[in-house]
């Protein structure tokens, strides 16, 4: 993955003591909520995690995350963007960093990472590098086995894409072993997660993915204190 500039989350040194930044991209229903919950539920017990959401006029996915405790209410918090997601976490990032920044005050110096939730947008959504550390990109099954072969920012340029709800191929017509190939000629070899939430609530290769960058993450930061 080295060799592949594009994929590298960590091309600039973490700022001294502060939690990895995490952000989870993707279209409307492509189950970016579902993970960030599925995520919180794993790791909870190994990090201190905490949560901003970004919804464009309600706090419908904070309220969720919420109702189903995946963190305690304090660690979880809403972001109303008014506009195109993509502009909040692109654009003018100002108001998701101060949620991050009001989290990490909130609650010390503990965070290890905190989870910045995109609203729903198109392809091209990426993070700005100011806001994420490193990114993931969710799509479905159920856009069509097209997607990744479409390409856009956000599926070639994000630190792991994750083709989620696998259980609905044959439903849908849609050929996982076609858009492993294409994701991985889009994406120049980048890492690529095939999840189903349903039948793996726990999201093993979406984890086992986030807990290696998260150890990377306290490594550098070792080196720079």
């Amino acid at each position: 993955m080295g060799a592949h500039h594009h994929h590298d989350p960590y091309r600039e040194a973490p700022a001294q003591g502060r939690a990895l930044r995490l952000g989870i991209g993707g279209p409307v229903g492509s189950g970016k909520t579902a993970l960030t919950a599925a995520l919180c539920r794993a790791l909870r017990d190994e990090f201190e995690l905490a949560v901003v959401t970004n919804d464009i006029y309600t706090t419908e996915d904070a309220d969720f995350l919420r109702r189903e405790a995946v963190l305690a209410a304090d660690r979880i918090t809403a972001v109303r963007t008014g506009a195109c997601p993509h502009t909040a976490i692109r654009d003018d990032i100002s108001a998701n960093l101060d949620a991050v920044e009001e989290l990490e005050e909130r609650h010390g110096r503990t965070l290890d990472l905190v989870i910045v939730e995109s609203g729903g947008d198109n392809l091209t959504a990426l993070f700005s590098r100011g806001l994420a550390d490193a990114q993931i990109f969710v799509l479905d099954v159920a856009g069509g086995d097209d997607v990744p072969r479409k390409g856009g920012l956000g599926v070639a340029a994000a630190d792991l894409l994750v083709v989620n709800k696998t259980d609905l191929a044959p439903l849908v017509g849609s050929d996982l072993e076609v858009m492993a190939r294409d994701a991985a000629r889009v994406r120049d070899g980048g890492p690529v997660a095939f999840t189903s939430l349903r039948e793996r609530p726990d999201a093993p290769e979406v984890t086992g993915w986030l807990r290696g960058v998260l150890r990377e993450w306290a490594g550098r930061q070792a080196v720079t204190t």
